[in-house]
């Protein structure tokens, strides 16, 4: 009987599922002893449900690039390569009289003259304008744009036809407003104003809230505008 018991007590490592030797990386291992390679199933590491999201989320559409950030909106490139970025040549192209450029920086306007469709004031400094986009990109992010490349982004907020040199004050009060908030001083600029508006929202297929169709499809605004049409 105790020879029985010690041939057991010998043996029953090789019964079970102990060996020699470090595993690698996938749990697998050369048991010398048995003159075999096998493996051992290994936990799963846990993982969290935010790192499932972002695993199965395409780059295009992750959370970051929902969040809107100015930042991820190239501006003032320029785009010709003639040192003279968007909004020098949005300066130059608004100016009614030729313009003059910093000494120190022959690609930056310093002076000119501008009319502010927003306020029909004048001013000569460029210092004192802004390059306002017409649809603004806090806007377009809203409607539509979150889902845009980079490149998008730099191609809309680089638009000739979606920049005007404006006073600043007048930029800085509009924001990322739509027309229902926010309105040009300039009364007579607002037919133009929302033309140009809707232009730019379906040359980029920019959807349009409830509030913001009311108000341009209004019925005095449209009035107001056929008039000065004729």
């Amino acid at each position: 009987m105790k020879k029985l018991i010690l041939l057991l007590i010998l043996t029953a490592p090789y019964g079970t599922s102990a060996h020699s030797g470090r595993t690698n990386s996938e749990g697998c291992h050369s048991d010398k002893k048995r003159n075999e390679y096998h493996c051992h199933r290994r936990k799963s590491k846990p993982t969290s449900s935010a790192s499932n999201i972002v695993q199965f989320v395409p780059k295009s559409l992750a959370v970051s690039s929902l969040v809107y950030n100015r930042k991820d909106w190239p501006h003032w490139v320029d785009a010709d390569n003639d040192c003279q970025d968007a909004r020098a040549e949005i300066l130059i192209r608004d100016s009614k009289s030729p313009v003059k450029f910093k000494r120190n920086k022959p690609c930056n306007v310093s002076w000119g003259e501008w009319i502010d469709p927003y306020t029909a004031q004048t001013f000569y400094k460029a210092s004192d304008i802004d390059i306002d986009h017409i649809v603004p990109l806090s806007h377009a992010h809203e409607m539509g744009a979150e889902y845009w490349t980079r490149e998008q982004r730099r191609e809309f907020a680089n638009d000739f036809e979606n920049l005007l040199a404006v006073e600043d004050n007048a930029n800085q009060s509009k924001g990322g407003q739509p027309p229902q908030e926010w309105m040009p001083l300039n009364k007579s600029y607002h037919c133009t104003y929302i033309k140009k508006w809707k232009y730019i929202k379906n040359k980029y297929a920019l959807k349009k809230s409830v509030a913001e169709k009311a108000f341009i499809n209004n019925e005095t605004l449209r009035n107001s505008c056929s008039d000065q049409g004729k």
